[in-house]
């Protein structure tokens, strides 16, 4: 378990992935998310086995209220030791609890994560311009633009730029 303020944060068991199948065939919560097929269960088990396959470079977590509600998830792809950087992502897929503070707290949790446990020296990201939501939380979390993918992505009907930012581990001299 790794200990957040508002949330604690656990692998992923089996027995959550059909909450994942709910919260990705749920339109308002995957518009944001790098994926736009609906999903079925046999493909979020097929997932889920990949991902125990991939090791060491990939990490992918739940994330929980201190009350043990299972509301979202998070993780660490693409980790590279040799360089010590990995791209992060997260959802909240209960949307009773968008907009509260959990995000922000498991993002924070994470990249504190990656920085003291993992020795990562950053933490990368990519967001699509037009979620204000997430580029507000990355902030409150110490994630700094450094670029844009012009028109990158085909969405909603139009193309999208995506934002990276990233966040430098504060304990190393660069």
């Amino acid at each position: 378990m790794i200990i957040g303020e508002k949330v604690n944060i656990r692998a992923v068991e089996k027995d959550d992935l059909p909450r994942y199948v709910r919260w990705f065939n749920d339109p308002e919560v995957r518009e944001n998310l790098a994926m736009f097929y609906p999903m079925s269960l046999a493909e979020e088990e097929k997932w889920f086995e990949d991902k125990l396959k991939r090791g060491e470079n990939s990490k992918t977590f739940a994330v929980e209220t201190k009350e043990g509600v299972h509301i979202g998830g998070t993780g660490l792809d693409s980790i590279n030791w040799k360089d010590r950087n990995a791209e992060f992502g997260i959802f909240i897929g209960e949307k009773n609890y968008w907009n509260k503070g959990y995000g922000t707290d498991a993002t924070k949790t994470i990249v504190k994560f990656a920085f003291e446990e993992m020795n990562l020296a950053r933490v990368y990201l990519r967001v699509y311009d037009d979620n204000p939501r997430a580029i507000r939380v990355y902030e409150k979390a110490g994630f700094e633009r450094e670029g844009v993918l012009r028109k990158h992505i085909f969405r909603k009907g139009r193309y999208s730029d995506v934002i990276i930012m990233g966040i430098l581990n504060p304990s190393i001299k660069f």
